[in-house]
């Protein structure tokens, strides 16, 4: 009988999971501001650029060769993760942004092991930032890709009264009729921001921000940013306070306000 190939290390997989994010930001990058960037939209009115979509191409084309029996997720081609392995790629979180040539986006590349994300890489070249996290390893942050790494912890914040906020969009919560409550939440706040996307989330893990907050997202909006947050101190959970990245939204937190701002989201 053939002997199966040995399952790749948490080590290995993140150097992949770089890899991947190196290679996407050799896409996005010089389409950035491109005076021929072309924009379309999706059935649900989200702008596609042709960025995204060769930026989700060449990723895939990738773990084809790098882990052919990986499942794949993307927000471009589809797919679905099971309960074996899975990757979860946004090529291009913040599309809005990119488009209108704000720096403010990135790509989101996550592995999955029986539905739980182990490893998860934010790379925002616009910014010149990187973030990355895997389970067992810590998470982390450099300037540039390839710059010097240096490792992130969330804030000890335990007071509403003392944090800072962030959200994506204040409309979505009119949208989903729960303005209310994220209006109570921000008033005990210190400060609300609206930072956004991936962005807000990676501020909580290195301590910028206390709190983050989704009212609508997708897989790939968070799978990525979960094991980074979680390694650096912090909790992710949809709105209702089950953990995961598929629950429709998302809260991030430094751990220490997480059931604070539960208790008046929900």
């Amino acid at each position: 009988m053939k002997t199966p190939p040995p399952e790749p290390d948490t080590r290995a997989d993140l150097s992949l999971a770089l890899a991947l994010a190196d290679l996407a930001d050799a896409i996005t990058l010089p389409r950035f501001r491109a005076t021929d960037l072309k924009v379309t939209r999706k059935p649900d009115r989200t702008p596609v650029t042709d960025a995204d979509t060769a930026a989700e191409e060449a990723l895939r084309a990738a773990l084809a060769g790098e882990r052919p029996t990986d499942a794949i997720l993307g927000e471009e081609g589809g797919g679905a993760v099971g309960a074996g392995r899975g990757w979860v790629i946004d090529p291009i979180d913040g599309t809005k942004n990119f488009s209108r040539g704000m720096p403010v986006w990135g790509t989101l590349i996550a592995l999955c092991v029986a539905g739980r994300p182990t490893v998860g890489v934010v790379s925002a070249p616009a910014l010149g930032r990187r973030w990355w996290g895997a389970a067992g390893h810590g998470a982390w942050t450099s300037d540039r890709p390839g710059g010097e790494a240096r490792r992130i912890t969330v804030t000890g914040v335990a007071a509403l009264e003392d944090a800072y906020v962030s959200t994506t969009n204040q409309e979505t919560f009119r949208e989903t009729g729960t303005l209310d409550r994220w209006l109570a939440l921000s008033q005990a706040c210190w400060e609300t921001r609206a930072f956004g996307d991936f962005w807000q989330h990676c501020l909580v893990a290195e301590g910028v921000l206390d709190l983050a907050v989704e009212p609508a997202a997708n897989p790939w909006d968070l799978a990525a940013v979960q094991p980074i947050l979680e390694e650096a101190g912090g909790r992710l959970t949809d709105l209702r306070g089950t953990v995961g990245f598929a629950g429709g939204d998302g809260l991030a937190s430094n751990g220490l306000l997480h059931d604070q701002a539960l208790a008046l989201l929900g």
